[in-house]
């Protein structure tokens, strides 16, 4: 299984930001993860269309964007149209969850549905074989910087559980609290796509960081 590793932009300095794209990419992220809050869905409120317009020429790896916004389907299009690769959304913030993900294929993006640490995951049943990427929250939205929330290990291994039975191809995706010393363990419960903003923002060697996570995953 090869595993990508996905620095949160939340955790980037904003006053910088194409460069720290270019600077995280050059050390080895395989994507680039675009957290979007609309302070309704999820109490903050971060970046949007324009952002990451502004750094797709930057951006030489899929822009992976996470929507944390309620509605959802109205701002899908101009995400797509930014350059967005991959969009993931809540199935809360959806009034029909099937239409939004073929919302998100019709504009050429690749489809997620994301659990919220107690969101059930029989949102699955019906559309595992319409989505590309499942992401399972590990914190609850709506801020950086948060510890992992244990219980997610068990959620991620039932999602491989369910993955592997379906025969699709599809991303299995952690968010939240993910960091060197724990991402051994996060993998090992299924996870192949790891999303981690402060634990390589607030390093001071990108590749460092980058390099011992990758190490940790190929034990």
């Amino acid at each position: 299984m090869s595993y990508k590793i996905a620095p949160s932009l939340l955790s980037a300095d904003f006053a910088k930001l194409g460069q720290e794209v270019t600077e995280v990419i050059q050390a080895g992220a395989d994507l680039i993860h675009f957290d979007v809050m609309d302070n309704h869905y999820v109490p903050n409120l971060t970046i949007g269309p324009l952002v990451c317009e502004a750094i797709r020429s930057y951006a030489t790896v899929p822009i992976d964007v996470h929507l944390m916004v309620k509605p959802v389907d109205r701002i899908i299009p101009d995400f797509a149209k930014a350059g967005a690769g991959i969009i993931s959304f809540h199935p809360e913030a959806s009034e029909h969850i099937d239409r939004t993900i073929g919302l998100i294929h019709d504009q050429g993006c690749r489809a997620g549905l994301v659990f919220n640490p107690a969101t059930p995951l029989s949102y699955l049943d019906h559309v595992m074989d319409k989505l590309d990427l499942i992401l399972i929250m590990s914190v609850n939205p709506g801020f950086g910087g948060q510890s992992f929330i244990p219980e997610a290990l068990n959620k991620l291994r039932e999602v491989r559980s369910r993955i592997n039975q379906s025969g699709h191809d599809i991303l299995l995706e952690i968010d939240g609290g993910v960091k060197v010393d724990n991402i051994h363990a996060i993998k090992e419960a299924g996870a192949d796509t790891f999303v981690a903003g402060s634990a390589i923002f607030n390093t001071p060697d990108y590749l460092a960081t980058i390099s011992a996570m990758r190490k940790e995953l190929s034990r």
